[in-house]
């Protein structure tokens, strides 16, 4: 049955909160809850956002098939990952309250393919490869929006019970 994973994890909120409805994060006993709504919502964003961006460079690719000299792009997020955390491109923040944030133009890198055997006529794109990562893309995009919506159906629940 869908949602009873949704049903037993609000139940699960609830009994944590003391039958309130309200969480106790700092109760006696109730350890605190180190992943916030903020950094899961903030994880989802990254993840839709980065999966609509690998579905523009394989739409790129597929659009580029027939010419002449294209070389297939394709998109990383490990490069980003690195770059944030050594510290690189971003927000500064020099006061403990600042809110610092991410910008969407540098979460991933687009870089040409390496390693893909070229056509006579110098075009590295291959059909099969992009539908390929156009899949894996459109798998990855529906998951975080399954979590999303799975996400806001549990505030809606929990809004409704406080009425």
């Amino acid at each position: 049955m869908p949602g009873t994973n949704l049903a037993m994890l609000v139940r699960h909120w609830r009994d944590r909160a003391g039958g309130t409805g309200r969480a106790q994060p700092y109760a006696e006993g109730n350890p605190v809850n180190e992943l916030s709504d903020a950094a899961v919502m903030a994880s989802l964003h990254r993840q839709l956002t980065f999966a609509a961006a690998k579905q523009v460079v394989a739409s790129s690719n597929l659009a580029n098939l027939n010419t002449p000299g294209y070389k297939a792009k394709t998109t990383t997020f490990s490069d980003t990952l690195a770059r944030q955390v050594s510290g690189g491109p971003g927000l500064a923040t020099t006061n403990t309250r600042h809110i610092g944030g991410d910008s969407d133009v540098s979460l991933s890198t687009t870089k040409e393919a390496e390693g893909l055997p070229a056509r006579r006529d110098g075009n590295t794109v291959q059909i099969d490869r992009e539908l390929l990562n156009m899949t894996a893309a459109a798998g990855e995009f529906s998951r975080a929006q399954t979590a999303l919506a799975a996400k806001f159906r549990l505030v809606r629940y929990a809004i409704g019970e406080g009425r």
